[in-house]
Order: structure tokens, then C-alpha cells, then sequence
């Protein structure tokens, strides 16, 4: 006859059933996370009542991560579908007419509809910034008159604040030439600019009196000659005559009708 087994005593053979409180690891894990977070806040929430308190502002939330952005992937159907619709929009689309450059690029040749030939625009803002700077030694200069005689042979000048005395002596031929400047060959522009710089040059040397040749003009289609009309001007209008104190006609023997002595300012 079998005997009884004790209440309370199970069959070794029998597997253990697991109770409710077999899921109590888990559960005690999540209760410590929220226990930790909920003291986190109460520490943040303390410390902003004591920055509060001590007129401070309270500390910024922690600021989230943001979520990485999706990147779509590329495949060949999506890229022949924008192949597609590109050419549909582009379907219609007339190229314009070749107009060449619409904005001319600063120190480059450009060709404009009433002109033949390229115009170098550094040429062109040189040529007006001299006329610009000739412009603005006349307003200065404009107190600085020149009295100038001209029979139509001979010609002389002088600053109305040098003595008459200083013209005589240039028209005797008194004083000694410490330079020469010859002009012939040249036009009136090329001429006019190298008779400012040999002017210039001379004067900062310290020199007293030069010679500057223009010629007689007697093969000029001009009578008298270009340069022998335009000397006189040079001399008592233009940028040269702030180096010059008086000017006149030269001795036969210097060139005469053909040349000046010119005096320049100390």
C-alpha cells in the first residue's frame, strides 16, 4: 500500500509552476527608472527654486537630440523618372539668340554696334581722367595769369608775378641753357605730354633756363606749324605752365623762330 505523501511536499518529478513574482526582476528594473528620473526632477526643480531665490534664471532643459534625418534612397527607377520629368519641362524651352556678353568685363576690348573697332576701356578712362586732371589745374591755376604776346613770328610770355626784367633777358639770350627738348616729328598729344615731363624733370633737377624745340613747320599742312601754334598755349594754359616763369622766341643761332627759351619757376 502506497503512503501518503506530507501536505505540502511536492514531487520532485513534478516542474515548479512560476508564480506572479517570477516577473519581479523586470518590474523592480523599471521602478528603479522611474524612482531615478523622479529625482532627477525633484533636484532640478530644487535647483531652480534656489537660482530662482538668488535672482538667477533657472537652468535650461537639456536639449533633446534631434532625429537623423532620412536619406531617401536612390535607385535606378527614381532616377529615370527625374530623367523624364526634366525633359518634359525643358520640352518647350527656346534657347535665346547669341547677344555675345551682356556685361563687358572691366580692361577687355568690346565691340560696340556703331563702331568698326574694338575699344580698350583702360585707354578710355586714362584719356578722361587727364581731362579730368587738365580740368582741375585750371580751376586751381586760375589765379596764375600769363601775359602773352604774338606777332605771328616770335612769341613770349611771363607770369604776371615775374619782373618784365626776366623776359628781356630770354628774349637776349642771357641766360645760359641747362637743357634741350626737341619735338619735331612728334604730334601735337605726344608732344604736349613730353614737354609737361621734360618740364617737370628739369625743374626738380634745379635747372634755370632750357631750350625746347618745336620747328618752323615749314613741311606741316598747317601754316606756321602744329606745334609752333600750340607752344604758346602749352606754356601759359596748360599743366606745363606750373613749372614755367616766362618763355620767348629763341636766337637764329639756338633755332629761332623754330624754338623757345623757356624759364622755369625756382
Amino acid at each position: 500500500m502506497a503512503k501518503k505523501k506530507p501536505k505540502g511536499e511536492k514531487s520532485s518529478r513534478e516542474p515548479e509552476l512560476p508564480k506572479f513574482g517570477g516577473f519581479k526582476p523586470l518590474a523592480a528594473g523599471l521602478g528603479d527608472l522611474k524612482a531615478k528620473i523622479d529625482a532627477e526632477q525633484r533636484a532640478k526643480e530644487e535647483a531652480d527654486r534656489a537660482r530662482i531665490a538668488a535672482g538667477k534664471r533657472p537652468l535650461p532643459a537639456p536639449a533633446q537630440r534631434p532625429a537623423p534625418a532620412r536619406v531617401e534612397k536612390r535607385t535606378a527607377e527614381s532616377d529615370r523618372d527625374d530623367e523624364l520629368a526634366f525633359h518634359r519641362m525643358m520640352s518647350g524651352v527656346v534657347p535665346l539668340e547669341d547677344r555675345g556678353n551682356r556685361v563687358p568685363v572691366a580692361g577687355t576690348a568690346r565691340v560696340t554696334p556703331n563702331e568698326t573697332k574694338p575699344v580698350d576701356l583702360r585707354e578710355r578712362a586714362r584719356e578722361e581722367a587727364k581731362a579730368v586732371l587738365d580740368h582741375l589745374h585750371h580751376l586751381v591755376d586760375d589765379a596764375v595769369r600769363f601775359e602773352v604776346t604774338d606777332d605771328g613770328r616770335r612769341v613770349e610770355g611771363r607770369r604776371v608775378d615775374v619782373p618784365p626784367a626776366l623776359v628781356r633777358d630770354l628774349r637776349r639770350g642771357k641766360l645760359p641753357i641747362d637743357g634741350r627738348l626737341d619735338l619735331h616729328g612728334l604730334g601735337a598729344e605726344a608732344a604736349r605730354e613730353k614737354l609737361l615731363e621734360f618740364l617737370r624733370a628739369q625743374r626738380t633737377r634745379g635747372e634755370r633756363c632750357v631750350l625746347v624745340i618745336h620747328g618752323k613747320g615749314e613741311h606741316s599742312a598747317a601754316p606756321g606749324g602744329v606745334l609752333r601754334g600750340e607752344i604758346a598755349a602749352w606754356l601759359s594754359q596748360g599743366r606745363a605752365r606750373e613749372h614755367v616763369a616766362a618763355f620767348a622766341t629763341a636766337h637764329d643761332e639756338d633755332g629761332g623762330e623754330g624754338a623757345v627759351y623757356v624759364a622755369l619757376r625756382h
